[in-house]
């Protein structure tokens, strides 16, 4: 699998240099000197504070403290700003050994600081190149004009618009997710989950407490294989944060993905209630254009052979498309096969077409692919168009299905 970032984001180092006015920033960030040409993100705060440092790195702290002062008075609440604002001050006077001598905040705090400036950092200065694409992004329906991707190990939302067919980079926002990782599972287990899920909701602040910030955009979790699997729980949304908070640290939600609130402004412009997917992952994967095509078209070919089978009413080819394992609403595998039998004994003729076609990789171990398609169906005894959701998974290299139902 192709590293779209290279070595950058192993550029890190532990910056303990005393700089002019006697300033040391004991925090482990990016080389910003070398690597890449970095591009702003939408809300502008990590291009700033890309900026400041690179002021810092450079000794050039009252240009720094300037540059801080412009980004406080766009973002008042924004706690990291004012943290390294009193750092620069303090440095003044004497050497400091650590960053956030200029607090007084307990250290834990600064700790939640530190982290969000290391990952604010890695993030802006490493950005994938435009060129490659999240693994997951597969297939996009006609009507799914973007679709969001999670990655919660670099607390990063990245946002693809549906040009055509192949998913274009938009834009990309700093995130917070859970307080005790990702995985959910289980009711208040303050994890985030990881799979394939899609905007269920639009709530207005009207109707939310001030901790939501400016909105909330509700997911599905559960969905349908993190049900059959046993999870529970409820109410993952991606929202913003209370008007006394620009942002929060990385790992500080119930569960929830929440982004500032200007940047949740932003992107509910790209969000579209019951079609926008949103893929949430521990780290994303990410495939050249070549590579991206090769996994699509082997996804998209394995589909269309199920589909033609089915048309065939030959029913052991058709029911080779799926696993042992295969489970839905109305049992398991040797049920399904069972009433396929039966029903195809009464065809004399049955024509398939699938229409606006999604397919989503699902991130983590399960090598799975989530296909959504309006299916019209027709046969000499029957028709019905019916919108369904397949969960395909690989058993000794061939996709298989696991799950059917309808979407």
């Amino acid at each position: 699998m192709a590293d779209p970032a290279g070595a950058g984001w192993q550029l890190m180092r532990r910056v303990h240099t005393v700089l002019r006015g006697g300033l040391v920033l004991a925090l482990s960030l990016p080389l910003l000197a070398e690597g890449g040409t970095a591009a702003p993100s939408a809300s502008g705060a990590d291009a700033a504070l890309g900026a400041i440092i690179q002021a810092i790195s450079h000794a050039r702290l009252d240009e720094a403290l300037a540059k801080t002062d412009t980004l406080i008075a766009q973002y008042p609440n924004f706690r990291l700003a004012h943290l390294i604002r009193g750092d620069l001050l303090l440095a003044r006077g004497r050497p400091l050994d650590r960053f956030g001598s200029g607090s007084s905040a307990p250290e834990e705090k600064v700790d939640d600081l530190r982290d969000e400036a290391v990952v604010r950092l890695k993030a802006y200065r490493n950005r994938p190149p435009s060129s490659y694409i999240p693994r997951y992004l597969l297939q996009m329906a006609p009507e799914q004009t973007h679709a969001v991707v999670v990655d919660t190990l670099r607390s990063r939302l990245y946002v693809y618009q549906n040009d055509n067919g192949q998913p274009r980079f938009v834009s990309d926002y700093y995130i917070t997710h859970g307080k005790l990782g990702t995985e959910k599972g289980r009711e208040g287990d303050k994890r985030t989950p990881i799979g394939v899920y899609h905007v269920t909701a639009s709530l207005p602040p009207q109707k939310l407490t001030d901790f939501y910030g400016n909105g909330a955009f509700p997911i599905n979790y559960p969905n349908e294989w993190d049900k059959l699997q046993g999870k529970d729980g409820h109410g993952i949304w991606l929202h913003g944060t209370p008007s006394d908070t620009y942002s929060r640290p990385p790992r500080a939600s119930d569960g929830c993905v929440v982004l500032t609130n200007p940047d949740l402004a932003s992107l509910a412009g790209f969000l579209q209630v019951g079609v926008t997917p949103v893929i949430i992952s521990n780290t994303v994967e990410w495939l050249n254009i070549d590579d991206w095509r090769t996994e699509r078209t082997a996804v998209l070919r394995q589909v269309e052979a199920w589909r033609k089978d089915w048309e065939s009413r030959r029913v052991d080819r058709y029911l080779a498309h799926y696993s042992q394992r295969f489970r839905n609403n109305d049992g398991g595998y040797d049920q399904w096969a069972e009433q396929k039998r039966m029903v195809a004994a009464g065809k004399t003729w049955i024509k398939v077409e699938l229409g606006r076609l999604s397919a989503f990789r699902s991130p983590g171990k399960q090598d799975m692919v989530v296909v959504t398609f309006e299916q019209d169906y027709r046969s000499n005894n029957l028709s019905n168009v019916l919108r369904k959701r397949q969960y395909w998974q690989k058993e000794r290299g061939r996709w298989k299905i696991v799950y059917e139902g309808f979407a």
